[in-house]
């Protein structure tokens, strides 16, 4: 038998020869790993493998009784574990012992764990927490901090329950700014009609009109919307950890006017419109006979899915749609929008910027977009822990000089306060804000 001819191969230990001395009749056997996975061929008869079904990328060829020889492309031994060194016998494809793995589930015993309803409070005093006098939120009747795994073994219900009490503290946060900070909400676009998908701003009185200074305020990504740093310093910290409300009264005690952005708000979500989806079956030329089976059988299996997926997910949400909002579609564009109606048309001389992680990536870009008017008015910039990159956002080499004379990263650090950070930007330098948290210990003004 002539043999195949490969870049490379492995020898197995030879077949052992008959009782009379004659070569053994090749055995059928299956190509391992190829894309024939349930027929049978010939082991010396070469079969062609089809490139686009085949997932082990393997080169198939004679196989003579006793020898595997493969080739993997890309691999430098010529060998795939598990492939060329088995001796197992094939085994049939998993896909080829059912036609429906659904139907080897016990759903009766999986759906006798269902989770409760995803029907949560939506206020502070339902959810029974209140913050303190200490800005601390607490168990109205324990007193103890909030509790996450509030039912054992239903992360999913308890990560819902968490959700709905960050969405009610984004709420009581917009209160306070407008409450205890004497901010107004401004709506945005400025020339929104009335049914157009709107988000919004804060301002303190004399934002426009203070003829000295303006502190603008960018906070992360995230979940965190107007007036907040982190979600997560509000509830297991406190008031003053995880919103902007100490930068802003003591900047309005300081003389300046304010204006708080609002990035993550780009766009508002509304119920899915439902779909008639028309059975293939209506329109179709086949024989009733074979169309009423093929109904039984999708019915069947339809009903097999829609019971499983009830067990993963018991509390199926509404299918949601995003429409966003006009200009500020991004955290980059809206603080281009905010900079061309808002900070650019007031009078302040000196403006400040305080930005938090991807804030400060959005300052940069507005940098970027408006060179020359930022530098005319922007005094000085703050930011803590920014993600920005000046070679990512192709910032040009006058942005990295002005940035470098204007601009101080605090970044998170066991180091004193201050401290230089080596950067492998040549931007702005970087200092330690003495924290390995998201509390950092900046103060407006410092630089």
């Amino acid at each position: 038998m002539k043999k195949a001819t490969l870049s490379s191969h492995r020898i197995l230990s030879p077949s052992p020869p008959s009782a009379t001395g004659t070569k053994l009749t090749p055995t059928p056997r299956l190509l391992p790993g190829c894309c024939h996975g349930r027929r049978r061929v010939r082991s010396d008869v070469p079969v062609p493998c089809r490139p686009r079904k085949c997932n082990s990328n393997l080169v198939g060829a004679r196989i003579p009784r006793g020898k595997v020889i493969t080739t993997a492309r890309g691999s430098s031994t010529g060998e795939l574990e598990g492939h060329a060194s088995s001796r197992q016998p094939p085994q049939p494809c998993s896909w080829g012992q059912s036609s429906d793995l659904l139907s080897r589930i016990d759903l009766d015993e999986l759906m006798k764990k269902d989770e409760p309803p995803l029907d949560f409070p939506d206020t502070l005093e339902g959810f029974e927490y209140a913050f303190n006098e200490k800005g601390q939120l607490r168990h109205i009747k324990t007193g103890e901090p909030f509790v996450f795994n509030y039912r054992e073994d239903l992360h999913r219900w308890n990560q819902k329950r968490y959700e709905a009490l960050g969405e009610i503290i984004t709420k009581y946060v917009y209160e306070l700014l407008e409450k205890d900070c004497n901010l107004k909400k401004i709506s945005i676009p400025v020339d929104a009609t009335e049914n157009e998908p709107k988000s919004f701003i804060f301002m303190s009185e004399d934002a426009l009109t203070n003829p000295q200074k303006l502190m603008v305020l960018i906070h992360g990504s995230g979940v965190v919307r107007a007036g907040q740093w982190a979600r997560r310093l509000i509830i297991n910290e406190d008031l003053d950890s995880g919103t902007q409300i100490p930068f802003i009264k003591r900047a309005m005690d300081e003389g300046y006017g304010v204006i708080v952005l609002n990035p993550n708000e780009n766009y508002i979500e509304v119920e899915k419109p439902k779909t008639h989806v028309q059975s293939s079956s209506d329109s179709s030329d086949e024989p009733a006979e074979k169309r009423e089976r093929k109904d039984k059988v999708s019915k069947e299996t339809k009903k097999r899915r829609d019971f499983y997926e009830k067990y993963r997910n018991p509390q199926r949400e509404k299918e949601m749609m995003q429409l966003y909002i006009r200009e500020n579609g991004s955290p980059e564009e809206h603080a281009i929008y905010v900079w061309d109606h808002f900070i650019a048309q007031s009078a302040a001389e000196n403006v400040f910027f305080v930005a938090h992680s991807y804030g400060g990536l959005a300052f940069v870009e507005l940098m970027i977009q408006r060179e020359a008017d930022v530098k005319s008015k922007v005094t000085a910039v703050a930011l803590t822990d920014s993600v920005h990159n000046v070679w990512h956002q192709e910032a040009g080499k006058t942005v990295r000089e002005w940035m470098r004379e204007n601009c101080c990263n605090w970044v998170s650090s066991s180091e004193p306060l201050d401290t230089s950070v080596e950067s492998m930007l040549p931007d702005c330098p970087r200092v330690s804000a003495e924290s390995t948290s998201l509390d950092f210990s900046l103060r407006i003004g410092a630089v």
